[in-house]
């Protein structure tokens, strides 16, 4: 019998597919081997939690405290772990106690087990009351130290060292930890940084220590067997069909590499490859979700730009919503200094949604031109102190705009919150009184209600969520039945079309020959504008009046202004939720509002017109 077997835990039905597929798969594809997996032989199953409860209310039409509840019912044998972002629970900003608070009991009854809590900058105050909460309900408390790097790419510099991580840990013990992870969402854990590391925990740790690691690199797997024969407890890994490139090591080679030593899994390799063809057989239905614009498995930049797993597919397909995917290396470009001007925040949840999202907003309207209103929440401390020094021009730009009024950063950002659940009750109270469906919107007042809506038949299911089947997957790939009469002159085309790409072969009429126009035009031969078009980006001139544009798809999430009033150049119009980020979007010029076409709530298609301002 192996005397100290290294634990494992699956992460197939959450971050796998959440660092692969943006958090794409469905209840119904992961359900029939759900009681297989139970039987697996786990430590615990990673279901719920981080983007799962997003992306299901916003794009799957699916209640996530339902899918929580099938889990539950098909693996009761299986602990049920979730990610909690600590007082940012699962979305994107601090929330008031009360929502973290009753979060945590209602994820409690409907199944979770373990919860893992972290901190995107690991700052302790934003960790008391979800820990606090998840001791109350009795559950096991994972207390999750964000691992990243700076500059350096390695363990150490006057940051993330050695002494910082040893810290967090003892921090994190003192909040009631039952044990401790690792979690290395960028992937940039080098093997022999593990050993160092693991080897320092262990010293006086009294709960285990779990690592949770990212491929994205190309390290993982080295990196997770430096980390074992140092001693760590449990490791996280997927099944090898959802494994790999963004998301974590698969557990089939680990099985194998483990065998007959004194730290086997005493996992059955058959059964993982039985339940590995079950998603090869199901997940071509997913086919443009896993869709990657790189040849390559595993990113070797990463070890430059930092992006975890999820964030990369999140990016791909934010730049493919925006038809902006060609200037996915443009962003990878910016995120560095991006980061640098934010202190080196750890790249994870919601620090890399908003450093991602403001990185494409640098590349696509110019650098900080568009600032983020997460970004500013940051700037004005109410996600914790920076782990270094802010960009000070970036600092006094948004003091600035709040009016020359530098705020004071709380010791405890959620400490300053009213309560927020009786207003939330209060406002879906003509739709529900289902706590579970108040927290839905609790957490996302503009999605969460379209979402409710939708769960309670006041609206349709839209065609964009409803379930695909392999065959609404477009064809990628060229048809071998072309007609026989084409002349030479027929040419191959991509087309893309609501993030998706249709090849089409297209043959001129009367054997003209086709053009392809050049993919620049040269700066001399560039027309010159007329002078009335001459208005910000983002903007357009209509018979003299000015139409504020739509930057990107997104959600029109409020209307700041009325029409008849007069505005000034740079005064907020508009909030649009666009990348899961709110941005304000300014007046263009001076002048009056004449119209507003759209409502809050409605979605909205880049270049679509907000508002239109007469001069």
């Amino acid at each position: 019998m192996t005397v100290n077997p290294i634990k494992i835990t699956d992460t197939t039905f959450r971050d796998a597919h959440q660092s692969l597929m943006a958090t794409r798969l469905r209840i119904e594809d992961m359900e029939p081997i759900a009681a297989q997996m139970d039987e697996a032989g786990f430590h615990s199953a990673e279901v719920w939690g981080g983007a799962t409860f997003d992306a299901t209310t916003r794009f799957l039409a699916e209640d996530p405290w339902e899918r929580l509840r099938t889990f539950k019912n098909l693996m009761p044998k299986t602990p049920l772990m979730m990610l909690l972002r600590g007082q940012s629970l699962v979305g994107y900003r601090t929330y008031a106690d009360d929502v973290v608070e009753s979060f945590v009991d209602r994820s409690a009854d409907n199944g979770i087990d373990i919860f893992r809590v972290f901190d995107a900058l690991n700052y302790v105050p934003n960790l008391e009351v979800a820990a606090k909460a998840v001791k109350k309900n009795g559950k096991h408390l994972q207390m999750a130290i964000c691992y990243t790097v700076t500059e350096e790419g390695r363990l150490g510099g006057s940051i993330y060292n050695l002494d910082y991580f040893v810290s967090k840990a003892r921090n994190f013990l003192e909040l009631g930890a039952d044990s401790i992870c690792l979690k290395d969402m960028g992937g940039l854990m080098a093997p022999y940084d593990a050993v160092e590391l693991v080897t320092a925990l262990k010293e006086f740790l009294p709960v285990p220590l779990q690592l949770h690691l990212h491929y994205t690199s190309g390290m993982a797997s080295m990196t997770a067997l430096k980390a074992i024969e140092s001693g760590v407890d449990v490791i996280d890994t997927a099944l090898s069909p959802l494994a790999l490139r963004t998301s974590q090591p698969a557990v089939e080679p680990l099985i194998v590499a483990l065998r007959n030593s004194d730290r086997d899994t005493g996992l059955d390799l058959d059964k993982m490859l039985e339940m590995g063809d079950y998603l090869e057989s199901m997940l071509p239905k997913y086919k443009a979700e896993l869709e990657t614009p790189r040849a390559a498995v595993i990113d070797a930049k990463v070890l430059s730009h930092q992006i975890p797993g999820g964030m990369a597919s999140n990016l791909v397909s934010q730049l493919r919503e925006a038809d902006a995917l060609d200037k996915l290396d443009d962003v990878l470009e910016e995120i560095p200094r991006t980061r640098a001007d934010l202190g080196f925040p750890p790249l994870v949840t919601p620090m890399s949604q908003m450093v991602g999202s403001q990185s494409v907003s640098n590349v696509l309207f110019g650098r900080y031109t568009m600032i983020s209103e997460p970004v500013k929440e940051y700037f004005r401390g109410n996600f914790g102190t920076p782990p270094s020094a802010v960009d000070e021009d970036l600092k006094a730009k948004i003091i600035e705009q709040d009016g020359g009024n530098e705020r004071g950063t709380p010791v405890r950002p959620g400490a300053i919150l009213d309560p927020e659940m009786d207003s939330a009750r209060e406002a879906v109270n003509d739709i529900t009184s289902n706590i579970d469906d108040v927290l839905i919107y609790a957490l996302y007042p503009q999605t969460g209600l379209r979402f409710l809506k939708i769960k309670h038949g006041i609206e349709p299911v839209p065609d964009e969520m409803k379930p695909k089947n392999d065959d609404d997957q477009p064809s990628t790939s060229p048809s071998h039945t072309l007609p026989t009469d084409m002349s030479a002159s027929a040419r191959r085309f991509n087309v893309y079309a609501q993030g998706q790409r249709f090849e089409v072969v297209v043959d001129p009429v009367d054997g003209a020959n086709v053009i392809t126009p050049p993919s620049r035009i040269p700066a001399s031969a560039s027309p010159t504008p007329p002078a009335a078009a001459s208005v910000p980006s983002g903007s357009l001139v209509t018979g003299g009046d000015v139409a504020l544009l739509s930057p990107m798809p997104g959600m029109l999430v409020s209307i700041a202004v009325e029409i008849g009033q007069t505005v000034s150049a740079g005064e907020t119009v508009l909030k649009l939720e666009a990348m899961k980020m709110q941005n304000s979007l300014p007046a263009p010029i001076a002048g009056t509002v004449k119209e507003l076409p759209v409502a809050p709530g409605a979605q909205v298609a880049k270049d679509d017109v907000l508002a239109i301002i007469a001069p």
